[in-house]
């Protein structure tokens, strides 16, 4: 009961909520992106071991482990103290990510050139060329997510475009009032770069993020390539 002209307290915030005040939004989708791919690196390294496509087998999974913690065990109620702090190390250890996805890259293309390694049996080479290729999408995606507009937290406070513009802020009428891109946006962005060579639907406004995206499409053009005409080779 309150008395007349006083305000009821407001509820205890929900659990959803809590788990997405840290980031800015719901930390799974991120998170269970991770873990797919974690467990497809596990997988690789149990069934081919000594081939890791970065020549160190549990460096890549050991990283996601590292951000999966950041991203699930950040404190919701401290965050607002420590975002920027968060914020550096996930871009940190994703930016590591990267490194490591176009090294992998520059390896399986060296070994492709060479013909050794994995390149001479085709279920292996498939194998590592797609997990290689998975690895640049989901490392790129979460960049973006990271960098766009100061990310995810930043993009609560303020939604305008700053570094990728999308269709929903292009014409405003096909979203709902204060819409903004959350992670699965982002992923989608790095996989429609890495298959059309291009952006499709978002634009890249800044330019950092061209920068990127160019990266991204040139590594994307040269792996696609090169697995496709070995794979064509070694099968016939």
């Amino acid at each position: 009961m309150t008395a007349p002209g006083e305000t009821a307290p407001l509820p205890p915030p929900a659990a959803d909520d809590a788990a997405a005040g840290s980031i800015g939004e719901s930390r799974w989708p991120p998170a269970a992106a991770l873990i797919v791919f974690m467990a497809l690196n596990i997988a690789l390294v149990v069934w081919l071991p000594g081939r890791s496509e970065i020549r160190v087998p549990w460096l890549v999974p050991g990283l996601e482990a590292v951000l999966l913690a950041v991203l699930l065990f950040g404190h919701p109620g401290t965050v607002a103290k420590h975002a920027k702090s968060l914020h550096r190390v996930a871009v940190a250890l994703v930016t590591v990510l990267v490194l490591a996805a176009l090294w992998a890259t520059v390896l399986l293309v060296y070994d492709l050139i060479k013909g050794v390694g994995v390149t001479n049996s085709p279920g292996q080479l498939l194998a590592s060329g797609g997990l290689v290729w998975l690895g640049n999408n989901l490392a790129f995606a979460m960049l973006y997510w990271l960098i766009d507009s100061g990310g995810p937290i930043a993009r609560t406070r303020d939604p305008r475009p700053v570094d990728f513009a999308f269709v929903q802020h292009m014409s405003p009428e096909l979203a709902p009032p204060g819409w903004r891109p959350v992670f699965l946006d982002y992923l989608h962005l790095g996989f429609t770069n890495a298959t059309a060579f291009s952006p499709t639907d978002v634009m890249p406004l800044s330019h950092k993020a061209k920068c990127v995206t160019i990266v991204q499409a040139t590594v994307a053009l040269a792996l696609f390539a090169l697995i496709v005409a070995r794979s064509v080779n070694a099968f016939t």
